[in-house]
């Protein structure tokens, strides 16, 4: 029998012979022959429609049938349950690739009313009048109504004595396979007269602020440093990557009283750290440019803490939290 273009919508008598091989015990490879379609077409068929055990002809006919119909409800109008919780998600930062992510890892295929994907979240806001979002006390963290292409320049460095490049760093911390290797910056307020620094360890995620009440010269961002790294167990404190800015002059110093390696990345490659560069684009929600950066202990471990809490999809959605607590316990089981 020639095969039909997949393209071409299944039939109901194609559906029924789905369901007559089915009962017969025919392998998916087998059905598609039957009728004269690809196996991967017979395979979405029977998952789309309940499985092997429950797919029923009639029953996927008419569902297919519904969900080809056009103008289409959208999802999140049509479940106010899920909309709750996507809009939920979104007031606490998630963005929708996040949201879509962590409801498949809470719910899986189980219930496919609490799932949802990035792309439909995305499309549902977009299609809202302007300021709609805004009305249900949420924003996308980005800012944007619509999608625009976006771009990001390095910084300058600057010579600092005894630095060792980031060339000469150990191999596994090249790679994320070890823990305890971190990487970080300065992000800038108004004017340049505030300055927070940023900690991000690169296997988890995991975010630490350094307050910097004292200023961003060198001596204070060191004192800073040293007070923040000390608070790491030590078994997590094996590197730090930094870039060339003359706030990180008193790296030796940094090295003597925490144990923690300093290697410095190469000019203009900000790529280097890449993860320290993510979580500072993350913090420009809570802190945009032109504005000043607050410096008050308990507000920056809130930031910290919600950072740290949300889902990442490099982390197959669970959260840097939860993947730091999973590497500081069996850092520490490895070592009894």
């Amino acid at each position: 029998m020639s095969t039909a273009s997949s393209r071409t919508p299944l039939s109901l008598l194609d559906r029924e012979e789905i369901s007559r091989g089915l009962a017969e015990g025919l392998e998916q490879k087998e059905i598609a022959e039957r009728i004269g379609r690809s196996p991967s077409v017979v395979s979405r068929e029977i998952r789309r429609h309940g499985g092997r055990e429950r797919y029923r002809a009639a029953h996927a006919n008419s569902h297919a049938a519904m969900a080809r119909r056009r103008p289409k409800v959208r999802k999140l109008d049509r479940l106010p349950g899920l909309r709750r919780e996507v809009l939920a998600r979104l007031g606490r930062g998630h963005s929708p690739d996040q949201i879509a992510g962590r409801l498949r890892r809470e719910h899986g295929h189980r219930d496919p009313d609490r799932v949802i994907s990035h792309e439909a979240v995305y499309t549902w806001i977009y299609a809202l009048p302007t300021g709609e979002l805004a009305r249900h006390g949420v924003r996308l963290r980005s800012g944007r109504t619509t999608r625009r292409p976006r771009g990001r320049a390095g910084t300058p460095g600057a010579r600092i004595v005894g630095m060792r490049s980031i060339d000469e760093r150990p191999a596994e911390a090249a790679g994320r396979a070890v823990p305890g290797h971190w990487e970080g910056d300065l992000i800038i307020g108004r004017n340049g007269q505030t300055a927070l620094g940023t900690l991000v360890e690169r296997t988890s995620r995991f975010f630490l602020p350094v307050p910097l009440l004292a200023g961003k010269n060198a001596g204070a961002v060191c004192d800073a440093l040293i007070e923040t790294v000390t608070g790491v167990p030590e078994i997590l404190r094996k590197s730090l990557t930094w870039d060339r800015g003359s706030e990180m002059a008193q790296h030796q110093r940094l090295s003597l009283a925490t144990d923690l390696a300093v290697y410095f990345a190469h000019p203009h490659s900000p790529w280097e750290r890449g993860t320290n560069e993510n979580t500072n684009r993350l913090l420009r929600e809570y802190f945009p440019k032109s504005t000043d950066i607050a410096g008050d202990p308990a507000y920056l471990k809130c930031v910290a803490e919600e950072l740290n809490a949300r889902p990442r999809r490099i982390l197959a959605y669970r959260t840097p939290a939860e993947v730091f607590t999973e590497l500081l316990t069996s850092s520490v089981a490895s070592t009894d």
